[in-house]
């Protein structure tokens, strides 16, 4: 989510459709050639997500945690001891006895699930109307979102898909849009911090070392051109405040188009990540996120920090929070994993999105999202790039920055 800097008079509170202006000084040549790593399909989870897990059990249909409460999905309610047995790392990382699993009956297993979501995010995203799909562990379902006036088109869409109509769930939602806008000169740089680049604010996600580079992650989007490597400059907080340029953009893989199921006439990539690389004599920290005074209060005033210990994923109903230059740090629930997401006004697909009920402005973008482990140490679990209206936010998760930037030293 970036903004426009104070100088264009870019009102502070809109969504921005458009991929970074381009800026008339020429940039500063990265300092290494854009990394070209290979693009692979994106899978919901990592070897310690409870659907990876669950899909081992036999009938397994999806898997969610309801205000603490573990619940699975079975069309077996005799399967339930397997259940609980492939799920025991997750739940007691959770802190869940499997005793306490609670057992719903599944209509469809997962393996139909995301195979009619397979099918339905190349039919449905391809066409106007249509703004994400999931294969929702929640409701055993598949879920499509669509723009006001959509439903009916996308309903004759996966009709013509021949997938079963009661396996689908049709529902409203607003766009989601690219927020293009904390905001002091911090040194060291820490993530959660306001970042300019020509033309637009954004916030800087994290700090990382990529074969021996010290660098920093935000969003694709947040560089002068979405996908490609251009050697976008950066500063902090705004080259007007502070006129040393901190880093130089080296990593953005373009986007693909026709393959890893990419919908037609769409370009698509598995996170809106690019990598900047640090100027010499830039202090930063490393494993360090700004915190501020609360979550959920509205303030940017930094009153510390948050140490980042590990990487990881968040599952539905788990809680994440995000820092970032506009909102500050808002805390919220899971809605949705692994949703194909189509961004408003643009032939850009995010694939295997994450979605997350939590307050969110323009200039959050780029924003790290991570779980609490402790009062001060964080899981990191991706960044943020999107939005719909001011409370649910979309993130770009880890597993899926690493496959497309390469491994990332974070902490």
């Amino acid at each position: 989510m970036r903004q426009r800097t104070p100088l264009q008079a870019f009102t502070a509170g809109l969504l921005l459709l458009a991929a970074a202006c381009s800026d008339q000084n020429g940039p500063v040549a990265p300092s290494n050639q854009p990394e070209s790593p290979s693009i692979q399909p994106a899978i919901q989870g990592t070897s310690q997500d409870p659907l990876t897990l669950g899909r081992t059990v036999r009938g397994f249909g999806g898997f969610y945690l309801d205000r603490g409460t573990a619940v699975v999905y079975l069309k077996d309610a005799a399967e339930r001891s397997n259940a609980e047995r492939a799920l025991a790392p997750f739940l007691r990382a959770q802190g869940i006895a499997a005793s306490q699993l609670r057992v719903l009956p599944a209509r469809y297993d997962w393996a139909q699930l995301e195979r009619w979501f397979t099918q339905a995010s190349v039919g449905v995203l391809a066409v106007p109307g249509g703004v994400f799909v999931d294969a929702d562990e929640a409701s055993n379902r598949v879920l499509i979102g669509v723009e006001r006036g959509a439903a009916a088109r996308i309903r004759g869409v996966v009709a013509r898909l021949g997938i079963p109509e009661a396996a689908v769930v049709v529902e409203e939602t607003e766009p989601i849009r690219l927020a293009a806008t904390l905001r002091n000169r911090v040194r060291p740089i820490v993530g959660g911090l306001q970042i300019n680049f020509p033309g637009f604010l954004c916030t800087l996600g994290f700090n990382a070392v990529r074969s021996g580079q010290n660098s920093f992650i935000t969003n694709s989007h947040c560089t002068k051109t979405q996908g490609g490597t251009e050697g976008t400059p950066y500063w902090q907080p705004t080259q007007t405040v502070d006129p040393v340029q901190i880093g130089t953009e080296v990593s953005d893989p373009i986007y693909f188009k026709n393959t890893n199921g990419c919908p037609p006439g769409r370009r698509c990539r598995f996170s809106d990540a690019s990598r900047a690389a640090y100027a010499s004599g830039i202090s930063f920290g490393i494993g360090k996120i700004a915190r501020t005074t609360g979550p959920n209060n509205n303030s940017i005033t930094i009153n510390g920090s948050f140490s980042i210990t590990g990487e990881g994923s968040a599952s539905v109903g788990q809680t994440v929070n995000k820092v970032g230059r506009t909102t500050g740090w808002t805390r919220g629930a899971v809605t949705r994993t692994c949703v194909n997401t189509g961004v408003s006004g643009s032939n850009i697909v995010q694939l295997c999105q994450t979605f997350v009920s939590a307050g969110v402005g323009a200039g959050d973008s780029g924003s790290p999202v991570f779980r609490q482990v402790s009062s001060s140490n964080v899981t990191l679990v991706g960044i943020l790039w999107g939005g719909s209206g001011s409370t649910l936010y979309v993130f770009s998760p880890m597993s899926n920055i690493e496959r497309e930037l390469g491994s990332l030293t974070t902490f």
